[in-house]
């Protein structure tokens, strides 16, 4: 049964203004220059040095945050790659998120504050992942590594994968998809039969985000939209998805891509649950944050 705190989501993203800012493309790039003015902080919230212990580094002058177990062991490692319709900042639900499964997994995450389009594109953050993705593959193997993403930061993790693969390096212990934006070109049929029902995302918004993150590549180009991309030998992945979610649409197609190619996904599908569910603070983020930690394990 779903529960009382997950039912009133829908109705704190209504009041919250969420949906209205993905509407029409105009109010989603008017928020996004307001925001390329007035930039969000990005730094982890003071009270998660409490729970777990976070450094901060910087790659080609990119910050980069670890977060790992107070005690500064580790025995998994992973890359995070945050969700934000690749125009948006990493936000406190991420950071709780992650600070969650560092402590209670013994995961030491890397959570590169990668530059937002339009000032960067796919062209450019895909192929600087995939490097810090590498390096991570290379310190400590492939079997104690993961690759997370949620929403557009799924998208990216998937694109990510690809390009891992194409270097040669063999596939992450897991990867694991939160409500992942795999096709940018809102050209599938069933999107405009769940929006209705998503109380946060709509395809206007959206595509105008998803094209200012293509900059000059396609719309089905795979660094931008991965599920048009090769999925033969990507691994295991695991993957999140609510039926109020208009990306629900994308996981659907890519599970059975993902058949297609013979890759093994364990596809967590809870109705009435909206965009991102498991960063939320609701009982069915729980359990959805125990399957992330057994993909680990």
């Amino acid at each position: 049964m779903q529960s009382l705190a997950s039912r009133l989501m829908p109705l704190v993203m209504t009041l919250r203004g969420a949906k209205r800012r993905y509407s029409s493309a105009e109010r989603t790039l008017a928020r996004v220059n307001e925001r390329r003015e007035h930039p969000s902080p990005w730094a982890p919230p003071r009270g998660l040095a409490r729970k777990v212990r976070i450094e901060e580094t910087a790659v080609g002058g990119m910050p980069v945050y670890t977060v790992g177990p107070l005690d500064g062991t580790a025995s998994r490692f992973a890359l995070y790659l945050h969700g934000g319709s690749y125009v948006f900042q990493i936000a406190p639900q991420h950071w709780t998120l992650i600070a969650d499964l560092a402590a209670s997994a013994g995961i030491r995450f890397t959570v590169p504050i990668f530059p937002l389009a339009p000032a960067a594109t796919a062209a450019t953050i895909v192929p600087e992942m995939t490097d810090l993705a590498a390096a991570l593959i290379a310190e400590h193997g492939a079997r104690a590594f993961g690759l997370f993403g949620d929403s557009a930061g799924g998208g990216m993790a998937l694109a990510v994968a690809q390009q891992l693969r194409d270097r040669g390096f063999p596939p992450p212990r897991a990867t694991v998809l939160i409500s992942p934006w795999l096709d940018i070109s809102g050209t599938d049929p069933r999107l405009a039969e769940i929006s209705p029902r998503d109380p946060w995302l709509a395809v206007p918004g959206s595509r105008a985000a998803g094209d200012l993150y293509r900059g000059d590549l396609s719309e089905f180009d795979p660094l931008v939209s991965p599920l048009y991309g090769n999925l033969l030998g990507l691994g295991p992945i695991t993957m999140f998805s609510g039926t109020r979610d208009i990306l629900n649409a994308d996981a659907h197609r890519f599970v059975d891509a993902a058949a297609v190619a013979g890759v093994d996904v364990d596809f967590h599908e809870v109705p009435g649950m909206i965009h991102v569910y498991p960063l939320l603070p609701i009982p069915e983020a729980k359990t959805a944050r125990e399957v992330m930690r057994h993909a680990m394990r």
